[in-house]
């Protein structure tokens, strides 16, 4: 019965870890492209990401010198090079998004 307890204390502290590590919400930047990343003026970079990106590189989500990669990035293609708010979850160093919009 001691084991038991012990493995549910266990348990209970890494759902509370992993409830940490997500972060829900929502934030403004720039869809750039991961060769670039934030390396660049975003506000003037949209032909380079949008040619990067037609030429395979990751899209990524660029929030002040933070760069996200995007787990779903097909919701990003309209929007490459764009300044967007972005409402969906972030785990680690990448974004789930649930709506975008300019």
């Amino acid at each position: 019965m001691n084991f038991m307890k012990k493995y549910l204390v266990v348990l209970s502290l890494l759902f509370v870890t992993i409830a940490y590590a997500a972060d829900k919400g929502t934030w403004t930047g720039y869809i750039s492209d991961a060769h670039c990343g934030a390396k660049e003026d975003l506000s003037t970079h949209a032909a380079c990401a949008q040619k990067c990106v037609k030429g395979g590189e990751a899209p990524v989500f660029v929030v002040g010198e933070k760069v996200y990669a995007i787990s779903n990035p097909k919701e990003v293609a309209k929007f490459i090079g764009d300044k967007v708010k972005i409402t969906g979850t972030i785990t680690d160093n990448s974004i789930s998004i649930d709506k975008i919009s300019k």
